[in-house]
């Protein structure tokens, strides 16, 4: 196929993360994402290489057998669920199938493991608590908009008033700021031209105690100030650059009508604080410059299995409280089976720990727990939720899990990985690895990074026990895999079998170990590879024998490389280990 060529086909199946592949009708497979299982669609190519080709969506010609009419009036135009026309137990079906398929590709043969297939999601709608809503315009110059991104473009802005994977107190808000907001004649922040005062809206929320957090998220520019249309600004900086400072009494006055359209609001749950958060930053994302107090509190709390989290406008925390509750009732029964008493002299690391939730669910049954987060804000809520709940053997690191590990004196006898979507650093994977532990947990959001993950514990010498998916985003492709890893240990039974030593060609020495067990041996104290040849001097070093002939050179004119010093010392290591010399 060629760049441009528009054609059309059914999509066969979905591959993670949401990429549908489509047959044409000449038989070709094309990648088209925002497509259902049995769908008819046209698309154009928009990249084409090497026999492999993508294409963008244009229309669905014929619906899925499987689909049926979306609850959600936004469907389609929004970018933020692709898969609310499939009935919920057709998404789990579509979800487990994609995981089991990414984890037998990964695993192959190396070992036998229980797929425990998908837990649903206790709620499929309203179950968000967060939720980033962005300002814009729903088209070139068009009204002002707040909402999600229109689906496959960068500027555009749908407004999701009857957004249906959020609860009614969060459409009002959305609602009442956009009018409010439009009502003032309020500039959006534009994209191109990097100008402009309004940027996000932050609602969070919690499900047990019905408790909301609101956060304006703006420049500090002033919003009356002229842009200069189709200008734009080249910043090395990565800052906005000034078309005017807001002015600090314009701007309060303005923020009070909003917080008081705010509390007029008629909601279920209570407004536990209203948030004014700076950003001049020219990325596309939601950054905290400084924020400031309108109203109430800079916080509110949830409580999940019987712990109380208390929760900041910038803290990790999932996104669905009550898909959280059985994702880690999943990872606790993983990590005890049946054994309540399995940690009560352990001491278990929670690496990316977020606020502490997992750290905190452990921590009853567990000596002690060290939790490591790169977000300072994370790490200093978790300690205070870990006294809040009475919890006095959990103790929290900020920083980058590449760095922190070096501090830690305590080692840790389980460990549990909670990584972000792009999972696990090669360099901190290595260190995790080296700690050698009996069993560890991994809870990813994004399958194919445990999938790539997964071949680094294999390498190491661990197995697959269980993994489990728990879907926590309803109506989206995004699915949690929980994925229980055990080391595998020499075996401690021995039999005895009489040789007689005249027909082997080798010495005892020889007899304690193979080749491979030495090279694996300096691999994981090391994390260098030796070759045979490099193992074979060593030993004749030391006058172990070799076979005849092993290893001789082929003619008398060639020369074999020597062993590096430090492959020598490391290899020597090694037989000592194995008792050789």
């Amino acid at each position: 196929m060629k760049k441009g060529q528009i054609a059309e086909g059914v999509v066969e199946r979905i591959e993670f993360p949401n990429k549908g592949v489509v047959v044409t009708d000449e038989g070709e497979r094309v990648i088209v994402k925002n497509t259902i299982p049995g769908q008819r669609v046209s698309f154009a190519v928009n990249k084409a290489r090497k026999g492999k080709a993508e294409g963008r969506l244009l229309e669905t010609i014929c619906p899925s057998p499987l689909e049926s009419e979306s609850a959600c009036p936004h469907f389609g135009s929004c970018g933020g669920c692709a898969y609310q026309s499939l009935p919920y137990e057709e998404q789990l079906k579509l979800k487990e199938n994609q995981v089991k398929k990414l984890m037998e590709n990964a695993i192959g043969g190396a070992c036998d493991y229980e797929f425990s297939g998908i837990l649903p999601s206790p709620r499929q709608n309203a179950y968000r608590n967060k939720m980033e809503f962005s300002f814009g315009d729903e088209y070139k110059d068009g009204p002002l908009a707040l909402g999600m991104h229109k689906r496959g473009s960068f500027y555009d802005i749908v407004t999701v008033k009857d957004c249906q994977i959020v609860d009614s107190d969060f459409r009002a808000i959305l609602a009442v700021t956009l009018d409010y907001f439009s009502d003032k004649n309020i500039s959006y922040y534009h994209r191109l031209r990097h100008t402009g005062y309004l940027r996000h809206l932050l609602v969070r929320g919690a499900v047990r105690t019905g408790e909301i957090l609101v956060d304006l998220v703006t420049t500090t520019q002033d919003w009356r100030a002229v842009e200069v249309t189709g200008a734009v600004h080249e910043e090395s900086s990565g800052r906005c650059p000034y078309a005017g400072t807001v002015d600090a009494e314009l701007e309060k006055s303005l923020l009070e009508g909003w917080q008081q359209a705010l509390l007029s609001l008629n909601l279920e749950g209570e407004i536990r604080g209203i948030l004014h958060t700076r950003n001049d930053r020219v990325a596309d994302v939601v950054c905290n410059e400084g924020t400031d107090t309108l109203y109430g509190v800079d916080h509110f709390y949830e409580e999940l299995l019987g712990l109380r989290f208390q929760i900041s406008p910038f803290s990790f925390f999932q996104t669905n409280s009550l898909g959280a509750e059985v994702l880690y009732e999943t990872a606790r029964s993983f990590i005890l089976g049946e054994d309540e008493k399995r940690l009560s002299d352990q001491t278990v690391y929670d690496l990316y720990s977020g606020t502490g939730t997992i750290a905190q669910m452990l921590a009853p049954v567990c000596r002690k727990v060290v939790g490591v987060e790169i977000i300072e804000e994370a790490v200093g809520a978790a300690k205070e939720n870990a006294a809040l709940n009475h919890l006095d053997n959990c103790e929290f690191l900020a920083g980058d899990v590449l760095k922190v590990l070096d501090t830690i004196e305590e080692r840790p006898d389980m460990i549990v990985l909670d990584p972000p979507r792009d999972g696990i650093h090669p360099k901190a994977l290595e260190k995790i690895l080296a700690y050698g532990v009996d069993r560890m947990l991994y809870i990813s959001c994004k399958p194919t990074s445990l999938a790539r993950d997964l071949e680094a514990f294999l390498a190491r010498g661990y197995r697959v026990e269980k993994i489990c998916c728990v879907d926590m985003f309803p109506g989206t492709y995004h699915v949690e895999t929980v994925c229980l890893l055990s080391k595998l240990h020499e075996a401690k039974h021995h039999v005895n079998v009489k040789l007689d030593m005249d027909e082997l060609d080798l010495t005892s020495a020889e007899a304690k170990a193979i080749y491979k067990e030495i090279e694996e041996w300096v691999q994981e104290h090391y994390g260098f590879h030796v070759t045979n040849l490099n193992i074979a001097q060593v030993k004749q070093k030391h006058g172990i024998l070799e076979r005849e002939n092993y290893n001789k050179p082929k003619s008398e004119n060639s020369r074999q490389p020597g062993c590096p010093e430090e492959k020598v010392k490391a290899i020597e290591d090694a037989l000592r280990h194995f008792q050789m010399i």
